[in-house]
């Protein structure tokens, strides 16, 4: 797909792919030695395990919050596209898109979905989701912040019942790149309650209990064609439950599991670890608007004081590749030019005494809500403390504890999946992100981010989310230590795993795999 197509009114920037060619990038031989040859087979029920966040789990796709929620709305709802392994937009319920000339008005064909009730897709479900969406008396809807600057509503319309058309406030080369999104499901027109969902998924709904499991049965008649499984169930467990639940033979797929049970899994012939290199974001979030880290010099004390080859080794396993402050290196906009930040201890003591943070205690705020969190919050209260900064480790709960930490703490652990750079920026450093963990809020920075999303032609706009990068590596509060690999452990038994980074089509997709 050409990334900065020669514009002549509307254009075609994105083809249909076909639902053979999407399924099938599960089916190959992948790198971790699962044989390609088995032929899909159909039946069975597919049991799957992911961290839990007990009565905060939801159904409503429109508020997802953890991957154990996106994979269950995943089974049961479709989005208008979906990102592939490259990060790149491809489509799901849109079979193509085309723009006008200055990215202002969208277009977006629509193919012949199903709902589970039967009722056909058009145009007005699509226009219905994006006014739940962005209703401004709904709470907890996680793509309203991002898409309420950009989408004109009331001057978004149905062109016929298979064409919809967005508006846009302003000018925004990305918008498909919006859309697939998380939180950005089409529900069909009049959704009102979440406890029943009815989707265009592979997957109807069967049962749920928040916290604990979701249970869905094939949908045969899916866009994509029926899924291979009967059944499925997400079951949701603290990380020791899922690594023996899949030992044991009582699962089929474990997500999001650490280094150590990787080392540990290569002397069991049940199983295999399916690994997507480099596609998680490792890193700790600093509060730039509460001393020292108002000062940028106190920050920079902080990134300086880094061990990162040795936050790789330990906390990773070695399976991660060191990171220099800025998301989403090896996606498209990482400034490679930028040097690696490299540790310098007397540097940082200097810095910790010019501001008045030398022998001053702080707050890290972590959680064992994802794996590595307190382990790397401890490994870098030693290093701080090797130039007068006192760390102190605070544990929260990790059921709340991507909500607590906006506004809990000094420091603060952090992670992410993988997503493009331009979702990321907008998600979590503009001054009205959701998901601004390190407080930075500067008005100029946002001016500069809305000018880069408009601007039409691809080369001039890399350069600018370059020069939004290197403002984040140089001043903001992101210590981005790592880019490790994503793990999921999976039962032999279970074919067609792709090793997808999360928040990509293919990750967490259980209708085009089998059991063997």
């Amino acid at each position: 797909m050409p990334t900065d197509p020669t514009r002549r009114g509307f254009l075609r920037i994105a083809g249909g792919v076909s639902a053979g060619a999407a399924g099938g990038l599960l089916t190959g031989c992948g790198p971790d030695g699962e044989a390609g040859s088995s032929t899909p087979r159909r039946g069975g029920t597919v049991r799957a395990v992911f961290p839990g966040a007990g009565v905060k789990e939801t159904l409503d796709p429109h508020t997802q919050r953890q991957f154990v929620d996106i994979a269950r709305h995943k089974a049961v709802f479709d989005k208008l596209v979906d990102l592939d392994a490259a990060l790149r937009p491809v489509p799901r319920l849109a079979t193509h898109w085309r723009s006008n000339s200055d990215d202002t008005v969208w277009r977006f064909e629509l193919r012949a979905a199903l709902f589970h009730d039967g009722h056909v897709l058009d145009a007005d479900d699509v226009l219905f989701s994006l006014a739940r969406i962005l209703d401004p008396a709904a709470e907890g809807r996680r793509a309203k912040e991002t898409l309420t600057p950009v989408i004109d509503l009331p001057r978004c319309r149905r062109i016929g019942r298979r064409t919809v058309e967005l508006t846009l406030k302003a000018p925004h080369a990305e918008l498909p790149t919006l859309l697939a999104m998380t939180g950005t499901a089409v529900v069909r027109e009049g959704y009102r309650d979440p406890g029943r969902p009815v989707g265009t998924g592979p997957f109807r709904y069967r049962s749920f209990t928040a916290g604990r499991s979701f249970t869905a049965r094939r949908f045969d008649d899916h866009w994509a064609g029926p899924p291979h499984p009967d059944e499925i169930r997400l079951l949701s467990a603290d990380t020791e439950a899922r690594g023996n639940a899949v030992q044991a033979g009582e699962v089929h797929y474990a997500h999001e599991m650490s280094a150590t049970f990787a080392r540990l899994a290569d002397g069991n012939p049940r199983i295999r670890i399916v690994a997507a290199p480099h596609a998680g974001a490792e890193g700790f979030a600093v509060k730039t608007d509460r001393p020292p880290f108002d000062d940028p010099r106190a920050t920079l004390a902080l990134k300086l004081l880094a061990d990162r080859e040795r936050l790789v080794e330990v906390v990773s396993g070695g399976r991660a590749a060191v990171g220099n402050d800025m998301f989403g290196k090896g996606f498209e906009y990482y400034p490679t030019a930028i040097p690696q930040r490299e540790r310098d201890v007397e540097e940082a003591r200097r810095l910790l005494r010019r501001t008045g943070a030398l022998n001053r205690k702080v707050s890290f705020y972590t959680s064992t809500a994802a794996d590595g969190f307190v382990e790397a919050a401890h490994l870098f209260a030693e290093q701080a403390g090797e130039a007068g900064l006192r760390v102190e480790v605070v544990t929260g709960p990790p059921e709340t504890y991507f909500t607590d930490q906006l506004t809990t703490g000094t420091l603060g652990s952090h992670r992410c999946g993988a997503m493009p750079i331009p979702t990321y920026l907008s998600d979590r450093m503009l001054t009205k992100s959701p998901q601004n963990a390190t407080a930075w809020r500067h008005r100029d920075f946002d001016a500069s981010f809305a000018g880069a999303r408009s601007t039409t032609d691809h080369e001039a706009r890399a350069k600018k989310y370059a020069a939004l990068q290197r403002r984040v590596h140089d001043q903001g509060g992101l210590l981005m230590w790592g880019h490790s690999d994503w793990l999921n452990a999976v039962s032999v038994r279970l074919h067609g795993v792709a090793p997808a980074p999360p928040n990509t089509v293919d990750w967490a997709r259980f209708d085009t795999v089998w059991l063997g």
